[in-house]
């Protein structure tokens, strides 16, 4: 989206330079990154990116702030995953956003999703420096929105992680992390705080107190930095050795309770004009005659598992009356192609990553680049130059 880096970027690729990056960033997380990774770091004009972060922390806070929208998330919290000590807010959030063409012509912000739980916080601060120094960019591009430089953002990232704990009595929490494509992050997040990575079924519980055996030692668990997806749990029917309900001596960063709270079915709740028209299927009493106009949704799948772009009416019918309350229509977004490459213009989508000890802070920027109907990396493994990139702005 700035012509003279674009251009530049474009002429001075070469395979060689693309295979030194992922080799640099294997070796800066600590481990193999399965998912695709785009050849192209995006270049965006600050003032754009700043735009969507401030329309992200109004919705945040709107969600947060609003009493009536409090007491309709409670509802959807499943009581077997009601966590007790609830944060009055959440520590990390993701808003999610497309870039459409406006009726004037300008380049406009549209929701894709909001999130409250951690994204690639770790990662992305690697892919970040793997980009820069592979493809020797300009130092002085922007990298982090609301922090001076990488130092200012790991000492708020540390601080939402860690707290006030040894990094040896944190945990990142996951199911099987070893198995998991993130695990990237997860590697990167011990390199640069010292928080391992756990499989939840590894824990030991002694009473209301959490532990973990590690080279011969138990070691008590006071913080858990939070990345199992409930979906997944459910999916794959583990035996845990607590319970969500129990009342434990853990601190949560953050908070279990808020992936419900802040997610897909805020989307209708939120008044702000980057959010597209979105219903809770169970409130549609006849099917649009359009169609192809709109996107399904379930609320609580996790990267665009059972998503359906263009669902027909047969796909509606066949989800059960009772379920349709766990289903998003929202209206069907045409992504602008701004991103120019040697394969043609390609969609970008701008994943706002925030972070909330104080202040709501956004950090640096997920790039998804991509030119099929969805944006993830799993739906365009087999194009080049697209898939998970960053964002540097100037």
């Amino acid at each position: 989206m700035i012509p003279s880096l674009r251009e530049r970027f474009n002429r001075d690729y070469t395979p060689e330079k693309y295979r030194a990056f992922l080799a640099a960033l294997d070796a800066a997380c600590g481990s193999h990154v399965k998912f695709r990774v785009s050849e192209t770091p995006c270049f965006f004009p600050r003032a754009l990116v700043e735009h969507l972060a401030a329309a992200g922390r109004e919705m945040i806070h709107q969600l947060v702030g609003d009493p009536a929208y409090r007491e309709a998330s409670r509802h959807i919290i499943p009581a077997e995953f009601n966590v007790p000590g609830e944060s009055p807010r959440p520590l990390f959030v993701q808003a999610d956003f497309g870039l459409v063409r406006g009726p004037g012509g300008e380049i406009e912000p549209r929701l894709v999703e909001i999130q409250a739980f951690p994204s690639l916080y770790a990662y992305q601060k690697m892919l970040l420096d793997s980009y820069r120094a592979s493809y020797g960019l300009d130092p002085t591009l922007g990298r982090f929105l609301d922090f001076p430089d990488a130092a200012s953002y790991l000492a708020e990232l540390r601080r939402a992680i860690l707290g006030a704990h040894d990094p040896e009595n944190v945990v990142l929490l996951e199911i099987q992390p070893f198995e998991q494509k993130t695990l990237p992050d997860f590697t990167a997040t011990d390199k640069l705080l010292g928080v391992r990575p756990l499989c939840i079924t590894e824990i030991k519980r002694e009473g209301n107190r959490l532990f973990y055996d590690h080279a011969g030692r138990r070691i008590p668990i006071r913080r858990i930095y939070n990345r199992v997806i409930v979906d997944e749990l459910l999916r794959k029917d583990l035996k845990l050795p607590f319970s969500f309900t129990d009342e434990l001596d853990v601190e949560w960063a953050g908070h279990p309770n808020w992936f419900f709270r802040i997610s897909k079915f805020s989307i209708p709740f939120l008044q702000h004009p980057a959010v597209p028209r979105s219903w809770f299927l169970d409130r549609i009493s006849e099917w649009p005659a359009d169609l192809d106009h709109f996107v399904l949704k379930p609320l609580f799948s996790f990267a665009g598992l059972g998503v359906i772009v263009g669902p027909t009416r047969a796909d509606l019918d066949a989800i059960p009356r009772q379920s349709r309350g766990n289903y998003l229509l929202q209206e069907r977004m045409r992504f602008e192609p701004v991103i120019a490459t040697p394969h043609g213009p390609t969609q970008a989508e701008l994943r706002i990553m925030f972070i909330w000890n104080d202040e709501l802070k956004a950090g640096p920027v997920i790039v998804r680049m991509g030119r099929g109907k969805m944006m993830g990396v799993d739906h365009n493994r087999d194009l080049e130059w697209v898939g998970a990139s960053a964002a540097f702005l100037a």
